[in-house]
C-alpha cells in the first residue's frame, strides 16, 4: 500500500485544495503542447463531445503520468491527474489564447448559464478510475468596461472560459448548482470518494 499518490497538474489552486485536504501527494511536472517533446496535448478533437473531451483528456494526463514515473525509474504510486473545461450551447470554451478571445469568451457567457465540467482520474498501472464532476454556473449580465476591466487583471489568462471563480470574477457569477470547488479545478467530493478506492483516506 502506498503511502502517497502524485498530482500530474500545476495548478495552484488544486495544490492549494489539497493542502488544506492534508493529502499526502508528490508532484509530477508534465509538460502539455502538441510538439513531439510534450507529454500530452489538450487539443480537442474535430466536433468531441465536451464530456467525452474532459474525460478523455484526464486519462491522457494520468496516463502520461504513470509513462513518466517508468521513463524516469520513479517510486511506483497512484497518479492523479484532472481536467476542467468550460461548455456553453455543447462548445468547449478552453483557455483564452490572448484579450480578444477572453473577450469574445466572456461576451458569450455573459447572461447565460454554461456547465464547469471536471473530470477526475487515478491510475495505478493497469488499474484506472474516473469520476465526473458537472457544476452549473449563471453568470450575470457583463458591461463592456466590466469584461475589458475584467481582463486587463490578467486573471482570465490560464482558465478555462476566461474566467476564475476563486478571484476577481466571483462578482460576475449570480447563481452556482453544484461543486464550486470543481469550478475551481477539483472537486473535493468526488476527488476523496476516488482515491479512497486506490486506499487513500482523509479522515
Amino acid at each position: 500500500m502506498n503511502n502517497f499518490f502524485y498530482l500530474a497538474s500545476q495548478s495552484p489552486r488544486r495544490k492549494a485544495i489539497l493542502d488544506t485536504l492534508c493529502a499526502p501527494y508528490k508532484l509530477i511536472n508534465l509538460v502539455e503542447g502538441s510538439n513531439s517533446t510534450a507529454d500530452f496535448d489538450e487539443t480537442p478533437l474535430e466536433n468531441e463531445d465536451p464530456v467525452e473531451y474532459v474525460k478523455r483528456t484526464a486519462l491522457m494526463k494520468a496516463n502520461a503520468g504513470w509513462k513518466h514515473l517508468v521513463d524516469h525509474d520513479l517510486e511506483k504510486a497512484p497518479v492523479l491527474a484532472i481536467d476542467t473545461t468550460v461548455t456553453i450551447d455543447k462548445d468547449i470554451l478552453g483557455k483564452p489564447l490572448d484579450a480578444a478571445h477572453a473577450h469574445a469568451m466572456l461576451q458569450r457567457l455573459s447572461g447565460r448559464q454554461h456547465q464547469v465540467l471536471t473530470a477526475v482520474t487515478m491510475k495505478q498501472a493497469d488499474i484506472v478510475a474516473q469520476e465526473l464532476c458537472t457544476t452549473n454556473v449563471c453568470i450575470r449580465k457583463l458591461k463592456r468596461h466590466e469584461i475589458e476591466a475584467y481582463i486587463s487583471t490578467n486573471e482570465p489568462f490560464g482558465k478555462a472560459g476566461g474566467y476564475g471563480i476563486q478571484g476577481l470574477a466571483s462578482i460576475f457569477v449570480s447563481h452556482i448548482a453544484g461543486s464550486y470547488s470543481g469550478v475551481v479545478g477539483l472537486p473535493i467530493y468526488e476527488t476523496s470518494e476516488l482515491i479512497k478506492k486506490f486506499g487513500f483516506l482523509l479522515l
